[in-house]
């Protein structure tokens, strides 16, 4: 039998050279109890971690029900109207998440906050005809690194928009061409920031354009929904609505649109109506995928949705309610711009309104190192707080920063 190199194509420089140095063997509790102190070690470093994946409490009864075994698999059911439980929660899911962005329609979900956000760029561009999305570089950089992905492919024009040194907030521009199908905002940005909103839509919409925003649904607990200073389409990494962070995934992505826009979203709809005998039943009302429909009438290729993800933001919105919701988002405002003020002379663009995470200049190893995505940032670094950090963690690390 021929002898086959299986890694051959890894380079040399990245192989192990001899095995790796490890303890010696554990029995299971001793090695729990170890793994045990070293994830201790951690806790508290990245309580401050965000960048578009959250720590936030998730109530016991969450856990609980999608723990039921009607609920057991996240995978798409295939016959759909057999599967009444499940097109119920997802019903509900969509119900909640068009009131809280104050939208019309909203799917299933998305894969995740990226994947639903470059969706929106090709849904804009089908809408208008037009080749041209503008984006600005405000947003999540491995968002725009997979908008840049798709555009590629889907031969779109991508134009990248700077942020404003001074504000850390997006530079748009009060007039955009007439090829430009989309313009596609955070809310607040990446960097925390609240950005300012007042008559863009407008502007954008004289132009033939789309607006686009992208979301943190906590946010909207306290913040006016999209809906309200008019976007056509809501985004939005739903990981915080009831999902543990699970290192780095997986997500759920957010996606509402005006009704107009029905027809051209992705992903699936799932509606109410009623029997033969008049019972209330729930349906696959639009599945516009290509395991449904022609190829080339398919507004997407993602064929499943994060069923088992959404039921638990279904479930803690409803836990939760508006009080709630208001609640968890005013305790992160609360507690983000509380250390602001402590470390004011500190923090990049201290004058802005923050919500949950803002920009400090340290050498300290905490929240995200920016120059990974802004090299004109090298030295600062994104920091985060949720309901979950207490004001003595903060105090120290407000020693800690002076």
């Amino acid at each position: 039998m021929k002898n086959i190199d299986y890694f051959s194509d890894i380079p040399a420089s990245v192989r192990l050279a001899k095995p790796l140095s490890l303890p010696e063997p554990l029995s299971e509790p001793e090695l729990l109890e170890e793994l045990k102190k070293l994830s201790e070690k951690n806790q508290e470093a990245s309580l401050f971690l965000g960048g578009g994946s959250y720590k936030h409490f998730i109530p016991s009864i969450v856990r609980h029900i999608v723990s039921r075994s009607e609920f057991y698999t996240a995978y798409t059911p295939y016959q759909a109207e057999a599967s009444q439980g499940i097109l119920q929660t997802i019903y509900e899911y969509q119900s909640m998440i068009c009131e809280l962005t104050g939208m019309e329609v909203a799917n299933a979900s998305m894969y995740d906050g990226a994947t639903a956000l470059t969706e929106a760029a090709l849904m804009a561009a089908r809408i208008t005809g037009r080749k041209e999305v503008v984006v600005s570089t405000a947003i999540h950089p491995h968002y725009r690194q997979v908008l840049k992905t798709y555009c590629n492919a889907a031969d779109l024009t991508l134009t990248e928009i700077p942020f404003d040194p001074k504000t850390g907030l997006s530079s748009l521009v009060p007039r955009f061409s007439s090829l430009v199908a989309g313009v596609i905002l955070e809310q607040p940005n990446f960097f925390g920031n609240i950005e300012c909103v007042s008559d863009l839509a407008d502007k954008i919409h004289a132009a033939g354009a789309l607006f686009i925003v992208s979301v943190d649904p906590i946010s909207l607990g306290i913040l006016k929904p999209p809906g309200e200073y008019g976007a056509d389409i809501v985004v939005g990494e739903g990981q915080s609505l009831g999902n543990p962070q699970n290192f780095g995934g997986p997500g759920l992505g957010i996606f509402a649109a005006k009704k107009d826009f029905l027809r051209q979203m992705p992903g699936r709809i799932v509606g109410a109506t009623t029997d033969s005998e008049g019972k209330k039943g729930f349906v696959l009302t639009l599945s516009t995928r290509e395991q449904h429909i022609r190829r080339e009438r398919a507004t997407s290729n993602i064929c499943s949705n994060e069923a088992l993800l959404a039921l638990a933001a279904c479930a803690y919105l409803a836990v939760m309610g508006k009080t709630g919701l208001r609640k968890v988002a005013e305790l992160c405002l609360q507690k983000a711009n509380y250390l602001k003020k402590k470390i004011k002379d500190k923090v990049l663009w201290p004058d802005t309104f923050s919500f949950k995470e803002f920009v400090v200049k340290t050498e300290k190893e905490i929240g995200l190192n920016l120059e990974r995505f802004y090299p004109e940032l090298k030295g600062y670094r994104l920091i985060c707080f949720t309901e979950l950090v207490k004001k003595e963690m903060l105090d120290k690390l407000a020693d800690e920063l002076h």
